[in-house]
């Protein structure tokens, strides 16, 4: 009778092993065919997305661009002669095309909101500084400050415009 056993154990015991190797493989192979199909799924996306973001970036660009002080001063061109007026003018214009752009805030990253929001806050914390000075009186001479001041110094939306380049160049 333990011979019987003995025997039984001698023929199960590969046939448990060939089984659990069949197991092993098959579970293996399913993981990877599951991954595969993720990874053909997500580059169909990423196919269709691309396109999208990139021309996210480039409006975030473009909105960066048109907010530098020395650009959107001489767009942007005084009604009266009031310094106060002006400069809230400015301001109205850099919130209203930030307010234009800000669904483009679901295709970029949350850094690359947050500075270019950080850009904008100092743009215009930059005006108001200029407009609290003594020797501003008028809006020509707000714009005149201002400008005399960017001469020396880098407009707070080109770091973020440099954030922005190396953020689409990561894309590739």
């Amino acid at each position: 009778m333990d011979l019987d056993i003995l025997g039984l154990l001698l023929y199960c015991i590969p046939a448990l092993v060939t089984g659990a190797i069949a197991f092993l493989f098959f579970k293996e192979h399913i993981e990877n065919e599951n991954n595969r199909r993720e990874f053909m799924i997500q580059k169909d996306l990423q196919k269709d997305s691309l396109p999208v973001r990139l021309q996210a970036y480039e409006r975030l660009s473009l909105y960066l661009e048109r907010i530098k002080p020395a650009k959107l001063l001489l767009r942007v061109t005084p009604t009266s002669s009031k310094k106060e007026d002006y400069e809230a003018l400015v301001i109205a214009n850099i919130e209203q095309e930030f307010d234009h752009n800000l669904a483009q805030q679901i295709y970029v990253t949350d850094d690359c909101w947050s500075i270019t929001s950080t850009a904008k806050n100092a743009t215009i914390q930059m005006i108001r500084n200029a407009a609290q000075s003594e020797k501003v009186d008028t809006a020509d001479k707000l714009r005149e400050v201002i400008l005399t001041d960017m001469v020396d110094k880098r407009a707070p939306s080109d770091a973020a415009l440099s954030y922005i380049k190396e953020e689409v160049s990561r894309l590739w």
